[in-house]
């Protein structure tokens, strides 16, 4: 017999993003998992981009007159910064795995994190000045 807690529901699949009430390892966790749907969406988006050179040159000097400007620029930022903090969240994930820094993930979290958001201002200020 099915119980009412095990059946999905809407609230229940929202529920799986929203990181209010959680540890920091809840944090980490829903950090990891929407910018893995981001950059998986964005793999996509890219391959439809690439495309672009299959329809000749005229076409992708096209969009490339196209994406010159400033809200193109910040879903690029978008991106770097989606890859670094999944990058850096997957190394806490697998130090953690392998026995190091287990008791401190907490701190080994915030000091990645703080690592990327420091590349990820770097990205951003020489992104927008050059």
């Amino acid at each position: 017999m099915e119980t009412q807690r095990n059946r999905p529901s809407p609230s229940k699949f929202w529920s799986w993003f929203f990181p209010v009430g959680r540890q920091t390892g809840g944090w980490a966790y829903v950090l990891n998992r929407v910018t893995a749907l981001g950059l998986t969406f964005y793999l996509y988006l890219h391959l439809i981009i690439l495309s672009k050179l299959a329809q000749g040159p005229s076409a992708y000097d096209d969009f490339l007159a196209f994406i010159h400007n400033p809200v193109y620029t910040f879903g690029e930022l978008l991106v770097v910064a989606a890859a670094f903090l999944h990058g850096f969240n997957g190394i806490r994930i697998v130090l953690t795995t392998f026995g190091v820094s287990v008791t401190r993930q907490k701190q080994l979290f915030y000091g990645l994190m703080f690592i990327a958001i420091i590349i990820i201002l770097i990205f951003g200020i020489r992104m927008f000045t050059a």
